[in-house]
């Protein structure tokens, strides 16, 4: 790890630190360490109790800690060694990263419910004495008095905490569509308006408990929403925030120096310390060394990494030091991507429950003509009962718990899936995926991992197949197709070699300069380019005057390729294989996978073509795959899911991203996909449920206000914490049987 004292210069110190108006100074912290509320606690009491320090603030879901200090009391420096005095090691993030949203948003609805609950507690205090006057006497001054103290104490929770409603309600008509928010703000304000006029007449009935006490109960069940929403997205600013801010780039003389991370560019040499995290993608120099990688992999267990393999930005180096040629830096690494990937994922789920559904609406609708069709029959029949009944209607049949349904489902669903390795980057595909009935996956990379042994090269020209297999890795190096991989892999712990000018073909493979000399290596057809006809599935390396060497690589399925496949064919799923191979391989994998339907020597094009038919047959769709190659069918299907070792545009057009790169993703998502619509499906039978029961007693005027009030939100609460099974051993059971 870098020296704390690199801290104390104030251009590095710029980057994290974020004057504030009080001229305190806040500083956002990575804290990879945090383990219990214990934990949790014991550090916030040590940073209280340094000089200057005004407030500490810990998410612990996303890793987080903000601090609020004076720092000409307490250096930045002096902070961070507090905090490896507590064995919970920070990384300063930058500045921008301190983003007030989420907290104010958490903020604002807890103090609105909070104005909400004290004063709904004083207005029942007064109603308690009004209530006497039914069956005892209460003069009518005493009485008086509480009805003009009830108004009072319900005017902040109708003028601030309802605010949240009354807005939502004022944008929904300047949008001319029918939403929750339009019900609620009608329900309290008829009701506060009209309990406000008898208050002034001094006769007639008052609901200033029955508005406070709605709006608290229902504001809890939003916050309850909000605080499960806030954590689900907790874990894409884990990912985000893994790379380290600062790292150590060695000068052409040798002498190192700290520089921002984010200026690390393809080519630097970087120094990375024993237990430091790596700052950036790019190919190990060093002999060997053990890291870390379970925030890309999910996996504990250490993984040994020798020299001339890949290492990734965020794993941990276990044991060091270690030199990094850096290939990807900033924003173009594979962590950056995976957590702009979730950003996406979350901006596309709020902006899909912010549209709402016509089922919704509907609902909505029907609610206010059942509410004006009450009014009317009772003005017909006692017109003394038309507004508390109506009023009664337009509360107990408030779709609230109607709409809460699926935000609180999906909410919960991304946030399991998430920590099992499965970022959702569209919502909507858990409702298609729960009904995918046929599953097109692509081989290589994707069902298979090629593996390639120096015993399988075939040199053909003088010489030994070291410095062949080197410059073969060179070209390799520069794609993240699996079969590339698996070359560059097979090199290591030979010399690195560089290529220029390189250019990758998609299905063909790659070509560029080593020495000034052009080399390609791929197929060959785009290898050998019709100089010597070789039609077989090697892999070929070859310049202008012919081949150099043939690479007969190995394939072997995928660890849990066998479980996946035979899990979703349980399911009732249909399952082929497309691919670009040959037909002898891809028949081969057909066969050890029990696959009935494959094709082989398929273009992007041709798979395309294979899934529209399918989907002309009716079928819905689910593609798999990991290469560019495959960008046009992960588009085209119903459904769509890459791995998150694949390429950044097969990543990009996928709905589902794997992170840990295993396959039985694919059936954790369609399982927790069928609770989802299971629970959705649960939650709108027990709203229309109730409201078929509930609805006739207020209609026919034997439900007043207040009683319909804490039903309405007993029930909210009930949808938000029934959502809350998803994800839960013992109740996927009953979700895949409904």
């Amino acid at each position: 790890m870098n020296s704390y004292d690199a801290w104390a210069h104030p251009r590095l110190a710029a980057q994290v630190l974020r004057p504030r108006r009080d001229g305190h100074s806040e500083v956002a912290l990575r804290v990879e360490s945090l383990q219990g509320a214990q934990q949790v606690l014991r550090l916030e009491q040590a940073i209280h109790a340094l000089p200057g320090v005004r407030g500490v603030s810990v998410d612990a879901p996303a890793r987080r800690v903000r601090v609020v200090w004076d720092t000409q009391r307490t250096t930045l420096p002096s902070l961070l060694r507090a905090f490896a005095s507590m064995r919970c090691a920070a990384q300063p993030l930058r500045s921008d990263s301190i983003d007030d949203t989420r907290t104010r948003e958490a903020h604002d609805m807890l103090k609105r419910m909070l104005v909400a609950g004290m004063f709904a507690m004083q207005v029942m205090t007064f109603a308690f004495v009004i209530y006497i006057g039914v069956v005892d006497f209460v003069d009518f001054t005493t009485r008086g008095l509480f009805r003009w103290l009830s108004l009072m104490a319900t005017l902040p929770v109708v003028f601030y905490s309802t605010n949240l409603f009354t807005a939502g309600a004022l944008r929904e008509l300047r949008e001319r569509r029918l939403g929750i928010n339009l019900p609620v703000a009608l329900a309290v304000w008829l009701v506060f308006l009209a309990s406000a006029v008898n208050t002034v007449r001094g006769s007639g009935e008052i609901y200033f408990d029955s508005v406070t006490m709605f709006v608290f109960l229902l504001l809890a069940g939003r916050y309850v929403e909000l605080r499960a929403r806030h954590r689900s997205g907790a874990l894409g600013d884990a990912v985000i925030d893994s790379t380290p801010l600062l790292a150590e780039r060695r000068r052409p003389d040798g002498t190192l120096e700290t520089v921002p991370a984010i200026e690390l560019l393809p080519g630097d040499c970087v120094h990375i310390a024993e237990g430091s995290t790596v700052p950036a993608d790019g190919v190990l120099e060093s002999a060997r060394v053990q890291v870390d990688e379970a925030l890309l992999t999910g996996e504990s267990t250490p993984v040994t990494r020798q020299r001339g393999e890949p290492l990734a930005a965020g794993s941990v180096l276990l044991t060091g030091p270690a030199q990094l040629r850096v290939e990807q830096g900033g924003e173009a690494t594979a962590v950056a991507r995976i957590g702009a990937l979730g950003a996406r994922a979350r901006l596309a789920r709020e902006a899909s429950l912010q549209r709402g559904d016509a089922e919704l609406r509907r609902f909505v609708a029907r609610v206010l003509m059942l509410t004006v069709v009450t009014a009317i029959g009772w003005l017909l029949v006692d017109p003394s009962k038309a507004f508390a009944s109506a009023v009664a209607v337009l509360v107990i049949a408030c779709p609230c718990a109607f709409a809460l349904t699926a935000p609180a489902a999906l909410t919960r669903a991304l946030g399991v899936l998430a920590q099992r390795g499965v970022l959702v980057a569209d919502s909507a595909a858990l409702a298609a995926l729960d009904r995918v009935d046929l599953a097109v996956l692509d081989k290589t990379g994707t069902l298979t991992v090629p593996h390639l042994d120096r015993q399988d090269i075939e040199v053909l020209r003088e010489g030994d197949a070291s410095p062949v297999l080197a410059m073969a890795a060179a070209l390799a190096r520069e794609s993240s197709h699996p079969v590339a991989q698996a070359v560059a892999q097979a090199a290591a712990g030979l010399p690195l070699l560089r290529a220029s000018d390189v250019l990758v073909t998609p299905g063909g493979g790659i070509s560029g300069r080593i020495d000034g000399h052009e080399w390609r290596l791929g197929h060959a057809g785009f290898a050998l380019r019709g100089m010597e006809s070789r039609p077989d599935d090697r892999l070929w390396l070859a310049d202008d005057t012919g081949a150099l060497a043939a690479f007969r690589l190995r394939e072997q399925p995928r660890e849990d390729a066998q479980a996946t496949l035979d899990a979703l064919r349980a399911e009732g799923m249909d399952l082929a294989i497309s691919s670009g191979d040959t037909a002898t391989r891809v028949a081969a994998v057909a066969r050890a996978l029990g696959v009935d339907a494959w094709h082989a020597a398929q273009t992007p094009e041709g798979k395309l073509a294979l899934l529209k038919q399918a989907r002309e047959r009716g079928c819905v769709t689910l593609a798999v795959g990991d290469g560019t190659n495959d960008v046009p069918v992960l588009a085209g299907a119903d459904v769509s899911a890459a791995l998150a070792t694949g390429t950044e545009v097969a990543q990009a057009q996928a709905d589902l991203l794997l992170l840990h790169g295993h396959l039985h993703g694919l059936v954790e998502a369609r399982t927790i996909a069928r609770q989802v619509q299971y629970v959705i499906a649960q939650g709108r039978r027990w709203s229309l449920g109730y409201n078929l029961c509930a609805v006739p007693f207020a209609a026919l005027g034997l439900v007043p206000p207040w009683l319909a009030a804490i039903g309405m939100s007993l029930s909210s609460l009930a949808v938000v914490a029934n959502a809350w099974r998803i994800g839960r051993q013992g109740d996927a059971e009953p979700a895949l049987r409904a």
